[in-house]
């Protein structure tokens, strides 16, 4: 099924179709989730609808503790995949092409955006445009997005629709060509049509157990246990703060008199013998709140697969590179689910800038060496660089590492292009480091 068969089956190929989709009870229902989910990230809570209270003949204001992991979970998952800007291997002038696209495009940056976003609210939209000769992106929000697909999942289009100064602005990208509507005026005109060089944009989803053209979000794993967390902290100090004011109970007799002078000690009781004054108090039970907290937090960690030693819950000293992995196996299980996700929206941006730089740009790239083209992803894994370089060593000294590899694995290389050429320039100039085999390096 085309775009128009489908507009023909489900709108009566009416011009303004794109309303109604954009409109439908699917997507603004899917649209709604995401703004919930957006205030929630600002800090609007459950906890922070707790209604006041009377306590004692008192109207009290209760507690309102926000805690922010959601934040800082999605930061973590971030930056473990994305601190160390992907790595291209394959055909070495293939692979000098798309690096030039990546940093003329800020695509390192934009990778980061689009991680975050998809963690988030679980799905987000890439455009790949040309813009006075040079290749970039434009980033579509989720809640700004709206995918076309047919029966069988196929993609037919996508609008990007947002509402600006009470005006309503719609995007429509077709395969062919990219119209611009809005209304402004009080009536729906088209205002401007481009040709559409890239194709169709490429869309960012987590995996969905329910719709599998929708992506779900990581949070909604996670703000039922930060509820829990925020409800029994606040509760807590609520009750630490009224439990600090004891009632003052006497058992017996009082003496009669004027008692003990209140200009020497400043004020007392005179009590006979076997009476006794003493202030009681409720007793706050904080054993069982740490344990209720603290199973909490760590059921937190559990789900969003984070290491409890990230996050300063966990003492460790004298770990060797084998105990540090081991701390880290969820996150690298997590990291790969991650990559899988961004991976397939690369491959299509990396099909699209293909098709820009030979028809626009004039560049001849082969199928054998586009298909040698390879993305290395660098997990942010703490290690001990020290054993990492000697086992690299070892490796290149009996010739099972080619050197390229080398600095592939190295913690020290973000480029290794530019660190082949380096090299080169120094073997060519007769400086070979030292302890290594002069190895000419073609560039």
């Amino acid at each position: 099924m085309d775009l128009q068969q489908y507009i023909k089956d489900n709108y009566d190929s009416r011009h303004d179709w794109f309303v109604e989709e954009v409109n439908s009870v699917d997507n603004q229902t899917r649209i709604s989730k995401i703004m919930g989910l957006k205030e929630y990230l600002s800090g609007k809570h459950k906890i922070g609808q707790l209604q006041s209270y009377e306590y004692n003949g008192q109207v009290f204001s209760p507690k309102k503790v926000t805690l922010q992991y959601a934040k800082t979970l999605i930061n973590f998952q971030k930056s473990y995949l994305l601190n160390k800007p992907v790595t291209l291997t394959g055909d070495e002038n293939v692979v000098a092409e798309f690096q030039k696209v990546s940093r003329q495009g800020k695509y390192d940056r934009f990778n980061l955006k689009v991680i975050d976003k998809l963690l988030k609210y679980g799905m987000v939209g890439e455009y790949v445009y040309l813009e006075n000769g040079k290749i970039k992106s434009k980033l579509i929000d989720g809640v700004e997005c709206f995918p076309v697909y047919d029966y069988n999942g196929t993609l037919l289009a996508v609008i990007e629709a947002f509402v600006n100064d009470g005006i309503s602005y719609y995007t429509v990208y077709e395969e062919d060509v990219v119209k611009l509507y809005d209304n402004d005026g009080g009536e729906l005109r088209q205002k401007e049509q481009y040709n559409n060089l890239s194709g169709l944009p490429i869309i960012y989803k987590t995996e969905n157990e329910i719709v599998n053209t929708e992506g779900r979000s990581e949070l909604e794993d996670w703000i039922n246990i930060i509820d829990d967390m925020e409800e029994i902290l606040s509760k807590y100090t609520d009750a630490f703060y009224k439990y600090m004011t004891p009632i003052p109970v006497m058992t017996g007799q009082q003496l009669k008199g004027d008692g003990i002078p209140s200009h020497v000690i400043g004020g007392g009781l005179n009590l006979d013998d076997g009476a006794e004054f003493k202030l009681v108090s409720n007793g706050l039970d904080n054993k069982t709140f740490e344990s209720v907290y603290k199973t909490l937090l760590q059921s937190l960690l559990d789900v969003s697969q984070t290491p409890a030693v990230s996050m300063s819950k966990t003492d460790i000293s004298n770990l060797s590179e084998v105990s540090i992995k081991l701390l880290f196996q969820l996150a690298n299980i997590k990291a790969s689910i991650n990559e899988e996700y961004i991976r397939e929206g690369l491959e299509q941006r990396f099909d699209t800038i293909k098709y820009l730089l030979e028809e626009y740009k004039g560049m001849t790239i082969s199928e054998e060496e586009y298909d040698s083209l390879d993305i290395n992803f660098h997990y942010a894994t703490p290690s001990n660089d020290r054993e990492v370089i000697e086992n690299l060593k070892v490796l290149r000294e009996q010739g099972g590492i080619s050197l390229e590899s080398l600095l592939e694995n190295s913690p020290f290389t973000s480029d290794v292009r530019t660190e082949l050429l380096r090299i080169g320039n120094d073997n060519s100039s007769g400086v070979v480091p030292d302890g290594e085999i002069e190895t000419k390096v073609v560039v």
